[in-house]
């Protein structure tokens, strides 16, 4: 069984007009996703478990489309 902890970050965009829910993760919102899972395992003793950030992608006019993006973030 995979031991992996997966922190999961979903993003919405409503239509293409402001692009796709993966663009709108940059450097900086990518940064602080690694800061927070860090600090997440510190404080819950797990510094040496494996883990990944993943992305799940949502557009939406109804629904038109979800992805789910396993290891979206380069540690």
């Amino acid at each position: 069984m995979d031991q992996t902890l997966a922190f999961v970050e979903v993003r919405t965009r409503r239509g293409p007009s402001m692009g796709s829910p993966e663009e709108s993760i940059t450097a900086r919102k990518q940064a602080h996703m690694v800061a927070a899972a860090q600090e997440y395992l510190q404080a819950m003793d797990m510094e040496g478990r494996q883990w990944r950030i993943d992305v799940v992608a949502v557009e939406r006019d109804g629904l038109v489309r979800l992805d789910v993006i396993e290891n979206a973030i380069e540690l």
